[in-house]
């Protein structure tokens, strides 16, 4: 299981997320009142090491014309985005080693059908995919 706090740290912490995060609870509670942008912003660009691939993660979570309107994702959104956070994580604590995970997070793995896990993670039942895969 994926420690609440490397997926916090992920989403870029307290300055990011806007509140102190520690168990999973506290995660569930942030997610349900929805992240701030920031913590999107920080996430896509931690999990993607570039701005294209941060760009493409953003806006794989919200659409581009919507984001720019906004302050706050949705819960629903919030959910996407910890599900992406949770995977990296999962797949860092895996590889032990931040480089390897995030090569492995954005290559296609013939594991899943050629699918890269960070598309894979935008589903619930994709993220399932990819968790099993690091259990394995």
């Amino acid at each position: 299981m994926v420690d609440a706090r490397d997926v916090y740290r992920i989403l870029g912490g307290e300055k990011a997320v806007g509140r102190q995060v520690r168990t999973v609870r506290e995660l569930r509670h942030a997610v349900d009142d929805g992240f701030p942008v920031e913590a999107l912003e920080s996430a896509a660009r931690y999990v993607a090491g570039d701005e294209r691939g941060a760009a493409e993660i953003r806006y794989g979570i919200v659409p581009k014309t919507t984001l720019h309107r906004r302050e706050r994702l949705t819960a629903e959104e919030s959910q996407r985005l910890e599900r992406l956070a949770r995977v990296a994580a999962l797949a860092e604590q895996v590889w032990e080693d931040r480089a390897l995970a995030h090569e492995f997070l954005l290559s296609p793995q013939p594991q899943l059908e050629g699918e890269r896990p960070i598309d894979l993670a935008r589903t619930d039942l994709g993220a399932r995919e990819v968790e099993a895969l690091l259990f394995a």
